[in-house]
């Protein structure tokens, strides 16, 4: 049993509020952990002393910023499989995910060792009678980050590392429910040089989240989790003055032209649908085949390959295809979908809901679930699952396939799989998805672009990493200059344009 307070000053301190969460294995059901969970007044503590350290950071040389990130680079390399056996302890992601949960964070981490360059203003010369113009790039001062359960690594990654790179001072609240990945991850940062309470990790519930979204100090707020915390968030956030980028749900669809590869599309949906337990907001939980006969045909692929898939705890070795839900309520709360799709009439094809695993019968387990005939009336199709379940709706042409995509109300990811140019061009063109896949089924971004969905899957005008982050982590000020060659007599009283 270990217990997990908060990191603050350049070093980890228990918890003040007497309040304390179960840390669980996914895979046992066994409580292995407890984390603190922060009061108001820990939180505010942790803001004071992150504002009094921003001001040295925020006047440090962009360039010696970088070379933080630099090492800090260097070090989750180092010890990336320390970060990935911690990740999977508390998560139940297998070995190999958690690696790229933690790959994933590192490259945005890379794109920030040239920040800047990102970080430039803008000049411009005798913009009248000498009269200079120039902007300036300058951090907002101290921004937090609430960070979901999902990707324990890579989310947190994703925040912190344009927003100190940009000079700003970070509170990160990652979920309780995995907190140690986020503690490594202050230490590491903590190694390769940054100066104390610069970064400060806050464990906590919806008190710590309050907290965040009332401090008058904090004048940013990034935020991954579902759609509805997504514009709670968002809207408190705002209207409190600070910014806001809240990323939410998502019910990602992949359509399958006739013309496409079925073995290449049936292996994508397979990984994109079942990876991670399907406990991502870019997995692919929508098969949408144009016709019967495409339908049929992934039918008799999908089957046996998603029968084959192995299931079970990420301790048991690296050929395992994915592990346990994160908590018995989310384990639940997946059966009961997978219920109501069999009363609804869906025709199941392949039933996660009997699974067991001996010697882990108390593990959060789902075996993978494949259902066929899937309507959109169906709870099934409009709730996301955040599970193994893969859901197959038929459509009959093209434009019902993308009309079946551009309805639903969340606009995360979707794919495409198809041999026609014309027809996957005019698909990237007309979907109303932030993320889309041409014959690639999980179209996450690399870390140079940015990330970011539509519709109910984002609220807020710009993306995570990227040059977007560094729109949202900097304010832009505009400096005009005229210096007079001789003395002025007199004062001018009106306002004049420049000639």
């Amino acid at each position: 049993m270990y217990e997990i307070g908060h990191f603050i000053d350049g070093k980890r301190v228990a918890g003040k509020s007497g309040r304390t969460a179960d840390i669980f294995n996914p895979a046992t059901g066994e409580v292995q952990g407890k984390v603190a969970l922060a009061s108001t007044s820990e939180l505010d503590a942790a803001v004071a002393a992150a504002a009094a350290a921003q001001i040295g950071w925020g006047a440090t040389n962009p360039q010696r910023r970088a070379r933080v990130m630099m090492k800090f680079g260097e070090l989750i390399n180092r010890d990336m499989d320390k970060l990935a056996e911690a990740l999977s302890r508390e998560h139940g992601k297998t070995i190999p995910d958690a690696k790229g949960d933690v790959q994933r964070g590192l490259e945005v981490v890379e794109v920030c060792m040239g920040a800047p360059s990102l970080l430039k203003g803008e000049y411009t010369d005798s913009g009248g009678p000498g009269i200079d113009l120039y902007s300036m790039r300058q951090p907002l001062g101290v921004v937090a980050g609430i960070t979901p359960f999902n990707f324990p690594a890579m989310i947190p990654l994703w925040k912190l590392a344009p927003a100190l790179s940009a000079g700003n001072a970070m509170i990160m609240k990652p979920s309780e429910r995995d907190p140690s990945v986020p503690m490594m991850i202050a230490e590491l940062l903590q190694e390769a040089g940054l100066p104390d309470g610069v970064f400060q990790v806050v464990n906590g519930d919806k008190e710590a989240v309050d907290a965040i979204l009332d401090n008058d100090a904090i004048q940013a707020v990034g935020f991954v989790g579902s759609t509805p915390i997504a514009q709670y968030i968002y809207s408190r956030a705002t209207a409190n003055g600070k910014r806001a980028q809240c990323f939410g749900g998502a019910k990602n669809h992949m359509i399958i032209m006739p013309d496409a590869d079925m073995d290449k599309a049936a292996d994508a949906l397979v990984g994109a649908g079942f990876g991670a337990a399907g406990e991502r907001c870019m997995a692919i939980s929508v098969a949408v085949p144009v016709g019967d006969k495409t339908a049929e045909a992934l039918v008799e692929r999908l089957v046996p390959r998603i029968e084959k898939l192995k299931v079970g705890p990420y301790t048991a070795g690296a050929d395992i295809d994915y592990g346990p839900l994160v908590t018995r309520a989310a384990m639940e709360r997946v059966k009961g979908l997978i219920t109501s799709g069999v009363e609804q009439g869906a025709k199941i094809l392949a039933d996660g809901r009997n699974f067991r695993l001996q010697g882990y019968e108390n593990g959060y387990f789902v075996g993978p679930t494949f259902f066929d005939h899937v309507e959109p009336h169906m709870d099934i199709y409009k709730e996301e699952i955040f599970g193994p379940v893969l859901s197959m709706v038929r459509r009959k042409s093209y434009e019902d396939a993308l009309k079946l995509t551009m309805d639903n109300p969340y606009g995360n990811g979707t794919a495409i799989f198809t041999a026609d140019g014309d027809t996957a061009r005019d698909f990237a063109s007309r979907v109303n998805v932030g993320m889309v896949g041409i014959n690639f089924p999980i179209p996450v971004p690399l870390s140079y672009h940015t990330f970011g969905g539509w519709k109910k899957s984002a609220f807020g005008d710009l993306n995570q990493y990227g040059p977007d982050a560094f729109r949202f982590y900097t304010r832009t000020k505009t400096v005009t200059a005229r210096w007079f060659s001789g003395i002025k007599e007199g004062g001018e009283f009106h306002f004049k344009a420049m000639d």
